[in-house]
């Protein structure tokens, strides 16, 4: 058993009592090169693992992927050599759910900019000089957020923002249909009709040749003016430099991104000159709770293939 990075502890001993566990990690961290020829099973965080990887340890039988996509494994290749690949789905929800409208608040109010520009001078409740006298932000209560995708991280939050803020939910997912998104707590509507009735879009669906790009220039036109964009599923989904236009002509309110294209973010992409985007490093999992849940459940997956 190899673990390339560092999972939670409780895993990890987990695992011990089931198997040798070698960790790439710490002080004395062993390479894939030196288990390749042994290894039976990967419990893998943001590693890549190819073809070429797997043909070159016979053993290996399963992938265990810690958290939901699968875009950093060659599924292709692992179906063919009949290597088991694993994820653990709901187990990090709630922390991706919390961080979805963390970051929605942070737009809709203005957060970043007011963390930027430090709490401004001058400025009191009639408004004023200062960053403190230029914001103005907006309620969430009554407004109406469309959830692209609708599978456990998405209905969370749409039961956060149903719930504490009394929004209107529409989603959008073909793989529940119209009857299991209703079932889940919200309106089914189509993806272009979502966008255009949504002051809040956010982003939950994986990344495959068929949603790479799904929201880009044409989409984010579709949406009404001021309207907010959050992405806690994955970069490509969403078209950055098409954002970025529809950011500088004014028509979108701002977007709250926990993922991009590239990762992290190069310093110099025009979106961090941005003032009312909020960026952060794909830490929308990480929470104390949700590492634990995930590395168990991840563990547990390869306790049951081996």
């Amino acid at each position: 058993m190899w673990i390339p990075r560092p999972v939670h502890e409780d895993a990890v001993a987990l695992l011990r009592g089931r198997a040798e566990v070698v960790l790439g990690y710490g002080d004395r961290a062993v390479g894939f090169d030196e288990v390749c020829g042994r290894v039976t099973a990967i419990l893998l965080r943001t590693d890549r693992v190819d073809g070429e990887m797997m043909r070159r340890a016979p053993r290996l039988r399963v992938v265990a992927r810690h958290g939901v996509g699968v875009d950093t494994v060659d599924v292709e290749a692992a179906e063919e050599l009949g290597i088991a690949v694993t994820t653990t789905p709901g187990a990090n929800a709630q922390s991706v759910a919390e961080h979805a409208v963390a970051l929605m608040l942070a737009v809709r109010r203005g957060i970043g900019v007011a963390v930027r520009g430090g709490g401004g001078g001058g400025g009191g409740e009639g408004g004023g000089e200062g960053v403190r006298g230029a914001i103005r932000g907006r309620e969430l209560s009554g407004a109406v957020v469309g959830l692209v995708g609708f599978g456990r991280i998405a209905q969370r939050v749409g039961a956060i923002c149903a719930g504490g803020f009394g929004m209107r939910v529409l989603a959008h997912d073909p793989m529940l249909g119209d009857g299991g998104v209703r079932a889940a707590g919200a309106e089914p509507v189509g993806l272009d009709e979502l966008l255009s009735l949504s002051d809040n879009v956010s982003v939950h669906v994986p990344l495959t040749e068929r949603t790479r790009g799904l929201i880009g220039a044409e989409r984010l036109r579709l949406m009404p003016e001021g309207a907010v964009v959050v992405n806690t599923a994955r970069g490509g989904v969403v078209d950055e430099d098409a954002l970025v236009v529809a950011l500088r002509e004014g028509r979108l309110g701002g977007a709250g991104l926990d993922v991009t294209s590239v990762e992290p973010l190069p310093g110099d992409h025009p979106l961090w000159d941005e003032p009312n985007v909020v960026i952060t490093p794909h830490v929308g999992a990480q929470t104390v709770e949700a590492m634990r849940r995930v590395a168990l459940e991840a563990a547990e997956r390869v306790v049951e293939h081996l």
